[in-house]
C-alpha cells in the first residue's frame, strides 16, 4: 500500500508542475490575444505627413530647404526612403545636420530617415531637411504658391502632400 502511495503523490506533484506551465501559458495567449485585438501587434506602418514647408531661396541662389512633419500611426517602424517633385527642376536630398569634433555643424546627405511606430518626426534645419533646387525665371516660386511633393516610404509607400513656399523666419520650428 505504501507503494501505492507513492505513487499518486508522484502523479499528483507532475500534473501540478505541468498545471503551472499550462496557466502561464494560458494568461500569455490570453494578453497576446488581446494586444492583436485590440490592433497594438503586427499592425503596419501608416505614416501622415502633414506641415509642408519651402522656404522661398534668396535672389540667385540656386537651392533652398523643404521641411515636413511625419507621424507612423502604425504598430511597425518605416523608413523615409525618397521624396520627389515634378515642380522641382532638379534633383531632392535628404540631408540630416551633425556636429564634428571642433564643433561645427555640416550637412551630410542620407539614404532614409527612420520614424519608430507610434512616433513622429518634424523635419527641421537643425535636423532632417531636404534641399530642392528651386525653378528659376517664369516659373520661380512665390510667397503662397504650393510645391507638389510625393514622399515614399519603406512600409507605407508613396504619400502625396502639398508644402507651401514661405519667407525665411515667417514660421516656427518646434
Amino acid at each position: 500500500m505504501p507503494r501505492a502511495l507513492g505513487d499518486r503523490r508522484r502523479l499528483r506533484d507532475g500534473a501540478l508542475a505541468a498545471l503551472v506551465h499550462v496557466a502561464a501559458c494560458s494568461v500569455a495567449l490570453a494578453g497576446l490575444t488581446a494586444w492583436t485585438g485590440t490592433g497594438g501587434a503586427g499592425s503596419p506602418a501608416r505614416m501622415t505627413v502633414t506641415e509642408g514647408r519651402v522656404l522661398l531661396p534668396s535672389a540667385g541662389v540656386a537651392e533652398t530647404a523643404a521641411f515636413f512633419h511625419m507621424a507612423n500611426r502604425g504598430g511597425s517602424a518605416d523608413s523615409l526612403i525618397r521624396v520627389t517633385s515634378r515642380d522641382v527642376p532638379g534633383g531632392i536630398t535628404l540631408a540630416r545636420h551633425r556636429m564634428n569634433d571642433g564643433n561645427g555643424a555640416y550637412r551630410a546627405a542620407v539614404d532614409a530617415v527612420g520614424i519608430p511606430a507610434g512616433d513622429s518626426l518634424a523635419m527641421s534645419p537643425r535636423g532632417v531637411d531636404l534641399t530642392v533646387s528651386a525653378p528659376t525665371g517664369k516659373r520661380s516660386w512665390s510667397p503662397g504658391d504650393l510645391v507638389p511633393f510625393t514622399l515614399e516610404f519603406r512600409r507605407s509607400g508613396r504619400v502625396r502632400v502639398l508644402a507651401v513656399v514661405a519667407r525665411p523666419g515667417s514660421f516656427s520650428f518646434q
